[in-house]
C-alpha cells in the first residue's frame, strides 16, 4: 500500500492509500474504511452499488446527499446523469473525493451539518441519501426525529430517503431502530440486508418502496468484480423487526 495523503482532523487521522497492485484507493478515518474504489472511481463496496440501483429503479433525478466520504456514489450518479448535492460537515473529505476517488469538481459540495442544512434548504429532490459516520456511529442527530421530518421536507411526492447503517450481526437491530423511527412520521420503510453475515451494511429505504427489487450492478469496477457481484446478490430486503426493550 501506498500512503497519498495523510491528515489529523478533528474527526480523526484521515489517511488516503493505494493499492499498488490494483490502483484501488482507499479512504480511512481511523480504522473505519469510508470509501474504497478503483482506479476510476467506481466503488468497490456492495452497498453503494445498492443505493446506486435502489435510485435508479425510483427513478430519482435530483439527489442529496449527507455525507460525502469519498463520494463514490455521487461520481456514478453524476456519470449516468443524476444532479447530486453532497454535504459534508468535513472540508477534507470533499476535497479528498475530488482528488483522489474522480468526484467531478461541478458537483455542488456544501460544508455544512446535514440537518442544518436541511433546516436552511429550499430545493426539493427525488431522494436523500445519508450515509454518515462518526466512526462507525451514524451520529444521533442525523437519524433523529427532527432529521427525518426535515429530510421529509426536502422531498417531491412519491420521494424517497436511504440510510446506510452498520450491523455487527444479526442480533444487531440499528436499523431497524431507525426504521421504527421512520415508521413515527407515517414513513413505510425495508431494510437490505445480508442476514448470517457478520459486520456488514444494511440499507434502510423508506417512502417510495413498494416496488423495489433486489439490486443488481450498473458499474462495474475494473477489479475485485465477482467479489463484489457476489455480496450484492446477498443482499436481500426483509422486514423491520421488532425491537427488544434491551436494544437500546
Amino acid at each position: 500500500m501506498i500512503t497519498l495523503a495523510r491528515r489529523q482532523t478533528e474527526f480523526g487521522d484521515a489517511r488516503v492509500v493505494m493499492n499498488r497492485a490494483t490502483g484501488s484507493v482507499f479512504y480511512y478515518h481511523g480504522d473505519s474504511c469510508q470509501s474504497e474504489a478503483d482506479r476510476n472511481g467506481i466503488s468497490l463496496a456492495p452497498y453503494i452499488h445498492a443505493i446506486y440501483d435502489l435510485l435508479f429503479q425510483q427513478q430519482a433525478q435530483h439527489i442529496l446527499m449527507i455525507g460525502c466520504g469519498g463520494g463514490t456514489l455521487g461520481t456514478m450518479l453524476v456519470r449516468a446523469g443524476q444532479t447530486v448535492v453532497i454535504v459534508d460537515d468535513d472540508p477534507h473529505a470533499i476535497t479528498i473525493a475530488k482528488r483522489y476517488f474522480a468526484l467531478p469538481f461541478e458537483v455542488a459540495c456544501h460544508v455544512a451539518d446535514g440537518l442544518a442544512f436541511l433546516d436552511q434548504n429550499r430545493a426539493a429532490f427525488d431522494a436523500v441519501v445519508v450515509d454518515a459516520f462518526i466512526g462507525e456511529q451514524i451520529p444521533d442527530h442525523i437519524c433523529s426525529h427532527a432529521f427525518f421530518q426535515a429530510a421529509d421536507r426536502a422531498l417531491r411526492p412519491g420521494g424517497s430517503i436511504l440510510i446506510n447503517t452498520l450491523a455487527e450481526h444479526d442480533l444487531d437491530f440499528r436499523a431497524d431502530i431507525i426504521s421504527a423511527r421512520l415508521s413515527a412520521i407515517g414513513w413505510r420503510s425495508v431494510v437490505l440486508d445480508t442476514v448470517g453475515l457478520p459486520k456488514r451494511n444494511a440499507i434502510v429505504a423508506a417512502g417510495n418502496v413498494e416496488r423495489l427489487t433486489p439490486p443488481v450492478a450498473h458499474f462495474i469496477p475494473a477489479v475485485e468484480v465477482a467479489e463484489m457481484l457476489h455480496d450484492l446478490k446477498r443482499m436481500k430486503f426483509r422486514r423491520p423487526r421488532r425491537i427488544p426493550p434491551n436494544a437500546g
